[in-house]
């Protein structure tokens, strides 16, 4: 499934998907929404921050068991994909598999940035008044 594809499959014009699958920007929660629409059965944890299973998977109030759950979860996704004859978790995958390297790489520039700076002490604090008149305090050293 192309991005075209599934930007129209959950109904969202293809441009504001762009920056997603690029790594840019983190998608909206309208986006998040409209995915979570279409396939009811994903795990918004591995949606948004790719952790997880891709599917959720919880016992049913009626004694059903996990296994039940996680096979009619499949059925599910085989309806979906015979519909549009390629599965969307191919793209999925792909996409978090690119992400991660590029968030650790910003991470990393983080961790950096602040090891450079150098430490700042306060010498003075000045308050002014309307009445043009100011204080002025110093820190004990």
């Amino acid at each position: 499934m192309t991005q075209q594809e599934f930007a129209e499959f959950i109904g969202m014009s293809p441009a504001s998907l762009s920056s997603i699958f690029n790594g840019r920007t983190r998608p909206t929660l309208n986006i998040v929404e409209a995915i979570k629409n279409k396939i009811p059965t994903i795990s918004t944890d591995w949606l948004m921050f790719g952790s997880g299973s891709m599917y959720e998977s919880s016992e049913g109030d009626m004694g059903q068991s996990v296994a039940e759950t996680h096979s009619s979860t499949d059925a599910g996704m085989l309806d979906f994909s015979s519909q549009n004859e390629i599965s969307s978790p191919d793209l999925f995958e792909e996409n978090s598999v690119q992400r991660t390297p590029r968030m650790t790489q910003n991470q990393a520039k983080n961790i950096i940035n602040i090891l450079d700076k150098k430490s700042r002490k306060i010498t003075e604090i000045r308050i002014f008044f309307d009445d043009k008149t100011w204080e002025t305090f110093v820190p004990k050293e």
